[in-house]
């Protein structure tokens, strides 16, 4: 018998092989997920899941000639292994990326930002997130850049150096800084919006193949999240009867995607660079304007712990702790992590010297 990959999932979706592959597979990791889950519905959906995708699987053997023996890939091996360690919602994104369906169970269930639609009309907007992601990612962004060179700028002055030289190292910083943030950026989410249109795709070519075994699934994963039986299936048949309505609904609650936001790698990669740079600017100020190393120095540690402060303070929008103390926590955080390097420059400085 032929043997099946184990390297990882196939990739052209066109083909008869591949596809068997993937929902023997999936199933394979639907009973991996049902077994550890502790909560009787969502057991009971990956188990439906794995049958449905059994179901799936022989439908693709039979235009096999021989029918190969499965193996699950090492990759699938390892992510199950990961997530009996950690469990499924810690490991929500790996399992996304071998695209397990039904993951929409794992996000919180019913409530703001992710709420079950009732009615077709209703899908979509019912699902669009709560909004404060840019802001947060700009937040650490600028964060992340006052934080890394201002230590850069003290470090060098600690050495004793001119405040040329200061200004030279800071200003290098900043743009190896944010362009390292901005290539990291544009990277990643490229990677990751390549992903999503490739499991989408998948997602319509099962749709065209075998579109009501779709809308039971469907039907099963708005009942594990709490909705009537009888109601959901109304729900995933009807849903089913638009393909439009149907790859929509089918990807944020099958895939846990939002098709409307794949994310853009440019748009990331400049907001990243820029968020960066600003944050990396401000340590720098003091210098660009002349003063005297030991003045701009102090100046330059004046304005990083307040600016810390304040993001401290910004970020605990997010946590939900207390402002003040969130903003002192930052401010000793980059005042500790500022003395260090200051320190450990004046060592070099006076070793070199």
């Amino acid at each position: 018998m032929q043997s099946a990959p184990t390297d990882g999932i196939p990739g052209d979706r066109g083909d008869a092989r591949d596809s068997w592959f993937h929902e023997l597979e999936s199933a394979w990791l639907y009973r991996q997920l049902a077994e550890i889950e502790g909560d009787p519905p969502k057991r009971q959906l990956f188990l439906a899941l794995a049958c449905s995708a059994e179901d799936q699987a022989e439908t693709w053997a039979r235009r096999l000639d021989p029918v190969p023996a499965f193996t699950p890939s090492r990759r699938a091996r390892l992510v199950a292994r990961l997530t009996r360690a950690f469990g499924p919602r810690r490991m929500r994104g790996a399992l996304i990326a071998l695209k397990l369906r039904g993951l929409s169970v794992y996000n919180g269930g019913p409530g703001p930002g992710h709420a079950m639609p009732t009615t077709v009309a209703e899908i979509g907007r019912r699902h669009r997130g709560v909004g404060g992601g840019t802001l947060r990612a700009a937040v650490f962004g600028i964060n992340d850049g006052l934080l890394s060179n201002a230590s850069l700028i003290l470090g060098v002055a600690g050495a004793g150096v001119d405040a040329r030289f200061v200004l030279t190292s800071g200003v290098a910083g900043l743009l190896a800084g944010a362009l390292s943030m901005a290539a990291g950026e544009f990277v990643s989410v490229r990677s990751q919006r390549e992903m999503y249109e490739y499991q989408i795709g998948l997602e319509r070519d099962e749709l065209a193949e075998y579109p009501e075994e779709e809308a039971e699934e469907l039907a099963l994963i708005y009942a594990a999240r709490g909705m009537d039986a009888a109601q959901a299936r109304t729900l995933a048949h009807t849903l089913i009867r638009d393909p439009a309505h149907a790859l929509d609904a089918l990807a944020r609650e099958e895939l846990g995607i939002n098709p409307d936001d794949l994310g853009s790698p440019w748009g990331a990669a400049i907001a990243s660079f820029v968020s960066f740079a600003a944050g990396a600017t401000l340590p720098l100020v003091p210098f660009l304007a002349g003063l005297p190393l030991a003045r701009a120095t102090l100046v330059a540690v004046g304005a990083t712990v307040l600016a810390l402060y304040a993001i401290g303070m910004v970020l605990s929008l997010f946590s939900g702790r207390n402002a003040w103390l969130g903003g002192l926590r930052m401010a000793a955080i980059g005042a500790t992590a500022g003395a260090a390097t200051f320190l450990i420059g004046r060592l070099l400085g006076v070793a070199v010297g």
